[in-house]
């Protein structure tokens, strides 16, 4: 097959370079000369160069025989997280868990005492209203908001719920300052918030927060489903540890940014 016409600037030392890199993966951790040279379509000095020059510079490091890529190459994929927002870093996240449980899922932050959506993955319509990037929803009456909420120092909690306007927006919604400061310990106690039909009549949600890499909650993510077609012990042991395991992924990848942009989305912080 014949190689691609490149442009003038193009430099073809440099894609070798990457493929070489690219040549270890999970199935591959530790490659000889040979192996990475068949492996890029190189000849065996082009390959040894290449190894040897990513050696010096401290990506590869060989036992002799094997060569194997070192945790420096990490660097490479740091500056694109690191200017990453948390939206952005947490959308693929999204995608990857409401392609695995088929309902939509939400990032939402604090911003005064609502929630905002600042990231979506929708799949099909079950509220009312439409929910899009920037809709908003008191955060006592909802999962996500829960989530976050737990996370305050308790003088703070009082002081929000004493403000809050909590007449019930349906039969089930929790409507008392006791009862909700007793159900934000219980959500701190258990790193979950289940919140069954209170903003919305037929709306199930179940939210977990998202730390930074200090510990502090950032954000929250829900999944949402309709009270018809999910029990709330499906919620349970169905959905739940598909969404701790998704924030765990976003929670990784916040421990590589840091406590900047990531944790600044641009509408707000809860503290």
């Amino acid at each position: 097959m014949p190689e691609p016409v490149r442009a003038p600037h193009f430099v073809r030392s440099f894609e070798r370079g990457l493929a070489v890199i690219r040549s270890f993966d999970a199935e591959n951790p530790a490659r000889t000369l040979s192996e990475v040279a068949r492996a890029c379509d190189l000849t065996r000095a082009a390959a040894r160069r290449l190894l040897l020059t990513l050696t010096d510079l401290g990506y590869v490091q060989c036992d002799g025989r094997h060569f194997r890529l070192t945790p420096r190459v990490l660097e490479l994929g740091y500056a694109y997280l690191a200017g990453l927002t948390l939206p952005q870093l947490a959308e693929p996240h999204l995608e990857q868990l409401v392609s695995e449980i088929r309902e939509s899922s939400s990032l939402c932050v604090l911003d005064g005492d609502d929630v905002v959506y600042v990231a979506r993955v929708p799949t099909r319509r079950i509220m009312s209203a439409t929910i899009t990037v920037g809709t908003r929803f008191p955060a006592h009456v909802t999962s996500v908001g829960r989530v976050i909420l737990a996370d305050l120092p308790d003088e703070e909690i009082d002081a929000r719920l004493a403000r809050a306007d909590l007449r019930p927006l349906t039969a089930r919604t929790i409507g008392t300052p006791d009862a909700l400061r007793a159900e934000l310990r219980r959500v701190r106690r258990q790193g979950y918030a289940l919140v069954d039909q209170e903003l919305e009549e037929g709306l199930r949600s179940v939210a977990a927060p998202v730390r930074d890499r200090d510990g502090q909650v950032v954000a929250g993510v829900n999944i949402a489903v309709h009270a018809g077609r999910t029990s709330v012990a499906s919620v349970r042991s169905d959905l739940l540890p598909r969404l701790l395991a998704a924030v765990a992924r976003i929670e990784a990848d916040l421990r590589i940014t840091g406590p900047g942009r990531a944790a600044s989305p641009g509408t707000g912080t809860h503290r």
